[in-house]
């Protein structure tokens, strides 16, 4: 992610590994002799220095990098929970604030870094292929959310907690389906106008999703909630959306530096959902991390098999089963905490992140091994998908891979 094949060489990486091993070593001693204080600096070092070798790998280490960048966040939030829970004294105006006043403008800098990524012709596609578009939205607000409020009511978890299940349902895909798209061969200019609508349906279709689905288990304001997913997510994306127009084909360099951005705003607020949350993660942790498991893995598989007995061919089915099984989780923990439940609701989407993005690497890797005959990896109306400014398709590669 941070870290380029350019800057680090393969024995960069290898040494790093073997810091991997070192530190886990040690991690394993102090846990079977009690060392207590050892244990949270030796496990962020196992972490941290798996993260900085997976950055500078190759192959799928390189593209499941930032999901352990997100793990080694939730390890320092756990471990050291009490660094971000307020501003110290000194802090440039913020002193002694609590910390997830950050939340909604990180929120708003991904969702304006999302919009740079679109163009007019996103949208404009939608009439190239209507009914496979259509086909993926219907199922990204109706497979997702009904799924996430079984599993609401089906897990013993805390109300509200349960409740997160259904956020993270209701929620769009974000730009991680359409890496992962590129990355499996699958249609990646169908991925990215089903992102593209999706998130602007966002503002109108969550709300309504959430009263109906879990209106019992939290409060929920359908007017407000539209109001503040408007500012948070709608505003900056059409901000974006601008900015690409006026500036992008001139700034190329943006082309690496706006996934990036995204990247370290999910960064910065794992870390500090964890650190609020701390003490319900500990209660509820294995049980969410299998919730989100099935959850995912639900929405991967229904989205596929709905769509193939839809009569659509199996590049749209994959297509589709990466848009539906792949939410913008970060979005959704933004909505915690505009609801002011970031220490329950959204702990959900921590957790969902990178379950999704180990499950989603995973089957694009190995759709990608196994091709269809049905075509490239780009919609058939454009000639070439993966060159950015052509049809207005982003220019993804390894690199983009790795910010997934």
């Amino acid at each position: 992610m941070w870290l380029t094949d350019e800057v680090y060489s393969p024995l960069a990486s290898r040494l790093l590994l073997g810091l991997t091993a070192a530190s886990a070593i040690v991690f394993i001693f102090a846990c079977a002799f009690g060392k207590a204080t050892w244990i949270g600096p030796t496990l962020t070092g196992v972490f941290l220095s798996l993260s900085l070798a997976a950055s500078s790998g190759r192959g799928i280490l390189k593209q499941l990098a930032f999901t352990i960048w997100i793990a080694t966040g939730v390890v320092v939030g756990m471990a050291y929970h009490e660094w971000f829970i307020t501003f110290p004294p000194w802090f440039f105006g913020l002193g002694d604030r609590e910390m997830s006043v950050l939340f909604i403008p990180v929120l708003q800098v991904i969702m304006f870094a999302m919009g740079t990524t679109l163009s007019v012709a996103d949208f404009t596609r939608v009439f190239k292929m209507p009914s496979g578009v259509l086909i993926g939205l219907v199922c990204q607000f109706t497979i997702m959310p009904c799924v996430g409020f079984g599993l609401a009511y089906s897990f013993a978890l805390p109300t509200e907690i349960a409740a997160g299940l259904v956020l993270v349902g209701c929620s769009p895909s974000g730009l991680a389906s359409n890496v992962m798209a590129f990355i499996a061969k699958a249609n990646v200019a169908m991925s990215v106008t089903m992102t593209a609508f999706s998130t602007l349906l966002a503002p109108l279709l969550t709300p309504i999703l959430m009263k109906t689905l879990a209106g019992e288990m939290v409060e929920i304001d359908v007017p407000a909630m539209m109001w503040s997913m408007t500012k948070i997510v709608l505003l900056p994306v059409l901000a974006g959306l601008v900015f690409h127009h006026l500036f992008y084909h001139r700034l190329k360099w943006l082309d690496r530096v706006m996934p990036m951005v995204s990247m370290v705003g999910i960064l910065v607020m794992t870390l500090l959902t964890v650190a609020l949350g701390r003490d319900k993660l500990l209660q509820v942790g294995p049980l969410l991390i299998f919730a989100c498991l099935v959850h995912s893995t639900t929405g991967f598989t229904l989205g596929y098999f709905v769509c193939r007995l839809l009569g659509r061919d199996q590049l749209t089915c994959r297509t589709i089963a990466l848009e539906v099984g792949l939410q913008n989780s970060g979005m959704a923990a933004g909505l915690a905490k505009e609801l002011g439940k970031v220490a329950t609701l959204g702990l959900v989407p921590i957790v969902f992140g990178p379950v999704m993005n180990v499950i989603a690497s995973t089957l694009a890797n190995w759709w990608r091994a196994h091709p269809t005959d049905d075509g490239c990896v780009s919609d058939p109306t454009s000639e070439s998908s993966q060159e950015n400014g052509r049809d207005g398709i982003p220019n993804y590669n390894e690199e983009t891979a790795n910010q997934s």
